[in-house]
């Protein structure tokens, strides 16, 4: 039997999917933890630290996700839950308590959490697009 013939790994699927999920729990929890330290000051000046950590944990968590799924769909899920709980923070408690502030830090979360790992995606988006292109004109 050759590599190219070779069966799967018998549990690789489930393994895969428990992966996933973790991913996917992680970017709802890099969100949480992103806006509940979004306030930190060094004195009396904001340093929004949490934007930047957001941005790269965004990035790695979509690397892990191409790890274990090629469906960009897939990928994106982790993604997909920063956002629900970066929006979740938005709303107000019961007693009308939000945990977003209303100023310009939080623009710099969504934008730093939101655009890095989305150019990613869409870059390898294209790089499948291509790579599909070639095969085609291949046959």
């Amino acid at each position: 039997m050759t590599a190219a013939t070779a069966e799967p790994v018998p549990g690789h699927g489930i393994l895969d999917r428990l992966i996933l999920a973790l991913l996917v729990f992680d970017g709802f929890v890099t969100a949480l933890l992103a806006v509940l330290f979004l306030p930190v000051r060094i004195g009396s000046v904001p340093v929004p630290v949490s934007a930047l950590v957001a941005a790269v944990v965004n990035v790695l968590l979509l690397c892990g996700a191409r790890t274990v799924t090629d469906r960009l769909v897939r990928v994106a899920w982790p993604l997909f839950a920063w956002f629900v709980g970066f929006l979740l923070c938005m709303v107000g408690g019961p007693g009308g308590d939000g945990l977003l502030l209303a100023d310009w830090r939080t623009l710099l979360l969504l934008v730093a959490g939101l655009v890095p790992a989305t150019a990613l995606l869409l870059k390898w988006g294209a790089d499948a697009a291509v790579t599909r292109g070639q095969g085609a004109r291949a046959r």
